[in-house]
């Protein structure tokens, strides 16, 4: 894998003095500034457009009214059907640049976690103490207002006339919050892309503490587990005794327990959001609900546990795989057995030392734009995401999408205001790498 060296480069492999913005760059912040209300009136018209991730026809319609906006920028834009997964599809759009200069893939995507029958459904702005600019609605932070300031951002670069040379693909997928499945083939074009790219800018929303703008370099991995016991079913006289043994449910409470002394390590979490045990117990079809039978004074010859693990490296994935698989084969209770099953999801996207030569670019912009430098954020503070899928083949760095809070819920709002200064940071950013040499 090829990877950025820590510190910026140029053609020739020196590094980058970057003292103050040239007079491109003072022309992509002004632009960003005039942009900012037609930006604002373009994310009202998308939120107010209900694009949940099985609202098929409604993220077919995002896409519709966002492809304008690239191909009058110069990109040739494509739409990908996902009905083999049960998706809608992702919008795709290649901007081909200067040949052998930084090849930069941008991520994003169009749906929420808002379907068409929830009552959240419109934007509405709403002003503030000091003049502050927020608005609410269905993804009008996650991802709406991250599209709309990459749109921003590239907006600046063809003004100030860098956009031409910039060598850029995007991809907005249509299922981020709810991903098909298998994900080899709803990820698939974005993995392809990540391949083909030196760089990878994901505009999902700024992580703040404090009050600071932070720099995310890594995100963990969503993967979950199921646990099936069983054991003897019989007259509940007899548990423990030889013959009938100590029942599934005791089995299961063995493993979990177990789970929970021996499991836990740094950057790790794990959680069971699902359990049920009896006579019967069966999961739905979507995995969320266990229907359970059984009465008190029989044994029970079934449970079943759902959760998720969460891990910051691939390597800590399959060690932890390995050890949740030894606790649950290891010391059956008496009459009893049990198995896991992993479904992995989402990658993880560890804080490698290219993506934090990343951040340390952007922080570079931040001086020259007189913003204050922005720390690592605490990748346990941050779910998963799209830019895992291509961590393993290229530099990441994720978070320029606006400052929000109560995202994936009704309190979903977003700060308007600091879409200007992500763009300008993401503008300015992406026409110094769009100058140097490409690293594949």
């Amino acid at each position: 894998m090829l990877r950025l060296i820590a510190g910026a480069l140029l053609l020739g492999g020196a590094p980058v003095a970057q003292a103050a913005l040239s007079p491109a760059e003072r022309t992509m912040a002004s632009s960003v500034e005039a942009g900012y209300e037609p930006a604002v009136a373009l994310l009202e018209r998308l939120v107010n457009q209900n694009s949940g991730s099985m609202n098929v026809a409604g993220v077919k319609a995002v896409a519709d009214m966002l492809r304008p906006e690239f191909e009058a920028l110069g990109f040739t834009v494509s739409w990908k059907p996902m009905d083999a997964v049960k998706r809608a599809g992702h919008l795709i759009a290649v901007h081909k640049g200067k040949p052998g200069t930084t090849k930069m893939l941008l991520i994003g995507h169009l749906d929420t976690v808002f379907e068409p029958d929830s009552p959240f459904q419109t934007f509405t702005r709403e002003g503030g103490a000091s003049g502050s600019d927020w608005a609410r609605g269905p993804g009008a932070a996650d991802d709406k207002g991250g599209v709309v300031t990459m749109l921003l951002a590239l907006k600046a670069m063809q003004a100030a006339g860098t956009l031409k040379g910039a060598n850029i693909e995007v991809v907005l997928t249509g299922d981020e919050e709810d991903a098909g499945e298998p994900v080899s083939v709803a990820r698939g074009d974005l993995i392809d892309a990540g391949k083909r790219a030196d760089v990878a800018l994901d505009f999902e929303g700024l992580s703040q503490e404090d009050g600071k703008d932070m720099g995310s370099i890594a995100r963990r991995s969503s993967n979950s587990w199921t646990v099936r016991a069983s054991g003897k079913s019989g007259h509940s006289s007899g548990i423990f005794s030889t013959s009938a043994g100590d029942g599934a449910i005791y089995e299961l409470a063995r493993i979990i327990t177990t789970f929970r002394k021996e499991l836990p390590e740094p950057n790790l979490t794990f959680n069971v959001g699902l359990i049920g045990g009896g006579q019967s117990a069966d999961i739905d079809k979507d995995g969320v609900r266990i229907a359970v039978t059984g009465k008190t004074n029989i044994i029970p010859p079934v449970a079943v546990a759902k959760g998720d693990f969460r891990t910051l490296s691939e390597e800590q994935t399959r060690r932890v795989q390995a050890k949740m698989q030894v606790i649950v084969d290891a010391g059956h209770l008496p009459g009893t057995s049990a198995t896991i099953a992993f479904d992995l999801g989402y990658p993880s996207m560890a804080p490698t030392a290219g993506n934090r030569a990343l951040l340390d670019r952007l922080n570079g912009v931040n001086r020259d734009l007189k913003l204050a430098e922005m720390a690592a954020l605490d990748p346990l503070k941050r779910g998963a995401g799209d830019i895992s899928f291509v961590a393993a083949d290229v530099d990441g760095l994720v978070g320029l999408g606006p400052a929000s809070s109560g995202d994936h819920s009704p309190a979903e709002k977003v700060d308007l205001a600091s879409m200007k200064r992500q763009a300008s940071r993401a503008a300015i950013l992406m026409s110094r790498l769009a100058r140097e040499k490409g690293r594949k």
